[in-house]
């Protein structure tokens, strides 16, 4: 199943994707899907679309080898991996490390396709979303 797809159904849950990752851990690869929903996404949520796509990745698994499905909200400091995520985050504070490994702390204030605000406090900082290493939204606490 593509993305498309896969946004499609999700959709049809009432809930938007947000992100998809494979990541190993303690020897076990598991195939993550993060959701989103106005007003946040609940326990509920998430069995629901996990119950969806259970069957359907037993057919037509995401990955090779053995896997576990994970489905859960990106949550409050959530990786910022494509130029749409810092679109959904304008108004939060973020934590950026640029391709030169340089790291910007500020408030993301715009965000169009690959030109990315961020005001550190004291400036408003222009970055071009390929300069960016990785990103994650950030709670001050």
């Amino acid at each position: 199943m593509n993305l498309e797809e896969l946004e499609k159904l999700l959709d049809d849950c009432g809930v938007a994707l947000y992100d998809t990752e494979i990541a190993n851990e303690n020897g076990r690869q598991i195939y993550r899907v993060y959701i989103t929903k106005s007003g946040g996404v609940s326990l509920d949520d998430c069995e629901v679309v996990s119950k969806l796509l259970s069957p359907i990745y037993d057919v037509m698994p995401p990955v090779s080898g053995d896997w576990v499905l994970e489905v859960s909200s990106p949550g409050l400091e959530r990786k910022l991996s494509k130029p749409e995520h810092f679109a959904k985050s304008i108004s939060e504070m973020a934590k950026i490390i640029l391709s030169d490994k340089s790291e910007i702390i500020g408030t993301i204030v715009s965000a169009n396709g690959d030109d990315i605000v961020i005001n550190d406090g004291t400036q408003n900082i222009n970055l071009n979303f390929n300069n960016i290493k990785k990103a994650k939204t950030f709670i001050q606490w």
